[in-house]
């Protein structure tokens, strides 16, 4: 299994941790690929109720790993696999909790909107930078969020990309549950442990009822994301902020 990847089952639950402190847990295609495995393999095992996404360190995600993006040729297989995760997560049979500190960015936020009940640390700080980098938002976040906060909050945080906090999260419904750092596993853990105990099929069947209305549509959006990601990577613009980003990292 990849080192960055870790799953633990505890009972019913499936812990699926992001272990890549080095890094702020930035995905690499690797991981991306690991994560979809683990999501498919715990919708169709039936001695796994519940999913419970988790992260070591002080960072949930810090969104993609640019420079192990942009090492992959022409990005088109690159874009398959994310895509691929993104399609798993939105149709994972089994519901998904989330524990979330410190920085999300980028698909560390959009992947939240997948999960059905997300537990945050009182220091997250999310972001969707897409726009900045010369990119378009992804993850079906250009469908689901303007229906969760309407167009101009949701033009707001996914072109002007500024950061917002753990009280905004869950005033806008992206977020269930604040808590301080110290308990966040602990909390998360006993929301995704509530959650195993109730009738498994109920739980399932009520996830899937709630997302059919929209779910076709979901997947083409996050398809036409892909697509128009793709078109945008290599673009003069994305390619000039890339090199500014790594440029400022490196001078860190």
């Amino acid at each position: 299994m990849n080192e960055f990847v870790l799953a633990e089952q505890n009972n019913d639950v499936l812990e699926i941790i992001l272990n890549r402190t080095a890094k702020k847990n930035a995905l690499t295609l690797s991981m991306y690929e690991q994560l979809t495995q683990l999501l498919d393999s715990a919708s169709e095992n039936p001695e796994i109720n519940v999913v419970l996404i988790r992260a070591e360190g002080t960072s949930f995600c810090a969104g993609n790993d640019i420079q192990d993006f942009i090492s992959v040729g022409d990005g088109a297989d690159a874009i398959k696999i994310i895509i691929g995760f993104l399609h798993q997560l939105a149709e994972c049979k089994k519901p998904i909790v989330a524990a979330v500190q410190g920085n999300a960015v980028g698909i560390g936020t959009t992947m939240l909107l997948h999960c059905d009940l997300v537990v945050a640390a009182d220091d997250i700080n999310c972001q969707m930078p897409f726009v900045k980098l010369g990119l378009i938002p992804e993850g079906g976040s250009t469908l689901l969020f303007p229906s969760m906060v309407g167009h101009r909050q949701a033009f707001e945080m996914m072109v002007e990309g500024g950061p917002f906090n753990a009280e905004k999260a869950l005033n806008i419904g992206l977020i269930n549950q604040v808590v301080t750092c110290d308990i966040l596993l602990k909390s998360a853990r006993a929301r995704a442990a509530r959650l195993a105990l109730l009738p498994s099929q109920s739980v399932q069947t009520s996830k899937m009822l709630m997302k059919k209305a929209y779910l076709q549509q979901l997947h083409h959006v996050m398809d036409e994301e892909g697509s128009l990601f793709h078109e945008r990577l290599y673009s003069a613009e994305a390619q000039q902020a890339f090199m500014q980003f790594l440029q400022n990292k490196s001078s860190q």
